[in-house]
């Protein structure tokens, strides 16, 4: 940045925290109804910087400063406890029928303003951001094992043990952290095995930088799309959108694919709620990327029941055979093959070692009874509530991906992207009992077109 604006330093992520939280405040708090839950939504948002400041800080010190691993242990209890407040008002929200309408302190233009230049300088940061060994750990493999730095015939851990279930090639982008875009020219002369691996590397992490700018902008025009089409109010989808880029959250996270891309398939997932096949499709990427959106399977089922869920189900399985065709092509191997396929469908006992975040301090077996309850809520939602409209849709995806974090083996807690799109959503959406699947769906073009050849009486 400081190549664009003249001195320009990147702020402080606790200073930013600071400021984000005055900020929001200033925006959305409604002074002339302190007792709404606007208000306490608000204080719930803000609740979550302190965990999150407290586990980059650590991480950052990690093998410097000696109470480095009691700070993270902190940060992820705070983390805990925030997400099971939030948990607790996701599943409360379908019996708030009173919406009242809450504008913003600011209109929709200034709104549109200050968004536009949030977004302008997180996107800019991801593009000059600074590089560390931490963020470039999982693609920097290769380039290790050619300079030697991991010794050949050692211990290899496969992906599944280290990075969880999901797609591998996910797994495999880094968190951004370069300074410049790809502007190297064709090779001259035999290329070496370890400039090979290195060239590799800046092509994964121009991929990843680019995926994340992609997976932010449609996180955010989708979320604003929502608000336009499907709560008929613009000013509702702009003000998610801003407060979504005003979060401490989106400021220490914007480089991560891992965390931006699922969530961004599934804001749209969301606004092509009216096209099942397209939302099938949307969701079952979700689930083949990182997993633990299958487990919305469900809900959305429940919400086709009455119509759409043959098109939804189609749409699901269409993408995941896309998916197993893709690692089919791309496997050196059989063996790696059903490796990558096993981990995309997380076919493997609940692991109990290599654990991060909360359970590498917490027994491991703490974690049965809330992937228990976890499947539970899952389950829960094909029948709970009986006849589902948007607003259940948006509340149960954002509470069953919240819930992915109490389980989540590895660093659960600070994937908050997963949900809190669909969670500020919840928090600006009006009544929207109306919009049920039998009444805004159409019987699709095939049942249409044989009701057009249809014989009339």
């Amino acid at each position: 940045m400081p190549e664009v604006l003249f001195h320009y330093e990147r702020v402080n992520p606790t200073s930013w925290a600071y400021l984000s939280s005055l900020l929001m405040l200033a925006l959305f708090f409604k002074f002339n109804r302190l007792a709404s839950i606007r208000n306490l939504d608000l204080f719930l948002l803000i609740s979550l910087a302190p965990g999150l400041l407290l586990v980059q800080w650590s991480w950052e010190n990690a093998g410097i400063a000696e109470n480095a691993p009691v700070i993270e242990y902190m940060g992820f209890v705070w983390l805990f406890a925030a997400g099971t407040v939030l948990l607790i008002r996701l599943l409360l929200d379908p019996a708030m029928i009173r919406r009242p309408l809450l504008e913003p302190n600011l209109d929709a233009a200034g709104l549109v303003f200050l968004g536009g230049a949030l977004l302008f300088f997180l996107m800019a940061n991801v593009v000059t951001g600074e590089p560390n060994a931490d963020d470039l750990s999982p693609a920097r493999q290769a380039e290790e094992f050619s300079e030697g730095e991991i010794a050949i015939g050692g211990p290899q851990q496969d992906s599944f043990s280290t990075d969880g279930p999901g797609f591998f090639f996910l797994f495999r982008l880094p968190r951004i952290a370069t300074q410049t875009v790809i502007g190297a020219g064709p090779p001259q002369g035999e290329i070496s095995e370890v400039k090979r691996d290195r060239q590799e590397l800046q092509i994964r992490e121009a991929t990843a930088r680019v995926m994340a700018i992609l997976s932010h902008v449609m996180i955010v025009l989708g979320v604003i799309f929502i608000g336009y089409w499907h709560f008929g109010s613009a000013t509702a989808g702009i003000a998610s959108a801003t407060m979504y880029l005003m979060l401490p959250y989106t400021a220490l996270w914007t480089g991560s694919v891992e965390h931006a891309l699922p969530a961004s398939l599934l804001v749209w997932a969301v606004l092509l709620y009216r096209r099942p096949m397209l939302a099938g499709i949307l969701i079952g990427l979700a689930s083949g990327t990182v997993y633990y959106p299958a487990f919305l399977l469900p809900l959305w089922c429940s919400f086709y029941w009455h119509r759409g869920l043959k098109r939804f189900i189609s749409g699901v399985l269409l993408i995941i055979l896309a998916l197993i065709i893709t690692m089919a092509f791309t496997a050196t191997s059989t063996e790696q093959f059903f490796d990558h396929l096993f981990q995309m469908f997380g076919l493997r006992l609940p692991t109990m070692t290599l654990l991060e975040g909360i359970w590498k301090t917490w027994s491991p077996y703490y974690r049965f009874p809330i992937m228990a309850a976890f499947v539970g809520l899952s389950v829960g939602f094909a029948v709970w509530p009986a006849e589902k409209n948007l607003g259940t849709l948006l509340s149960g995806t954002a509470a069953i991906m919240l819930a992915a974090q109490f389980w989540h083996a590895y660093d659960g807690g600070v994937f908050i992207a997963w949900y809190l799109p669909l969670l500020l959503l919840v928090i600006h959406r009006p009544n929207l009992e109306d919009r049920i699947a039998i009444t805004k769906l159409t019987e699709g073009w095939l049942i249409e077109r044989r009701n057009a050849k249809a014989p009339r009486a």
